[in-house]
């Protein structure tokens, strides 16, 4: 009975879990020069320096007044804040996501266990 229960909990708990990566660049980015393989190859202090580049400018963007722009640079600007926070998720890496499902059913098994 009780390696019943911990396969169906083991099942459960695999098809909740969310594994998402954001290192995918587009091409967008690859004709700025910044490829995974830049990425790889750049080292903590780099990536460090390149991240505070990014949060300085996306400050510079929040600061400007867009009332005067054209519809136009607003949309210039707005491709360039996505191909920004896409550099920094490749350069953080990724993250594993849990459902609320999932930490219930986590917090079950625990019990269960214990």
């Amino acid at each position: 009975m009780k390696k019943k229960i911990y396969l169906i909990a083991t099942t459960v708990l695999l098809t909740l879990a969310v594994f998402n990566s954001y290192a995918a660049t587009n091409d967008d980015d690859k004709s700025k020069g910044i490829t995974k393989e830049a990425i790889a190859n750049m080292t903590e202090e780099q990536k460090q320096a390149r991240v505070e580049e990014i949060k300085q400018r996306v400050e510079e963007i929040k600061a400007m007044d867009k009332s005067q722009m054209t519809k136009e640079e607003r949309k210039e600007l707005k491709t360039e804040l996505k191909s920004l926070k896409q550099e920094a998720q490749a350069m953080g890496g990724g993250g594993v996501y849990l459902s609320v499902g999932a930490i219930i059913i986590i917090i079950l098994v625990l019990i269960l266990i214990l």
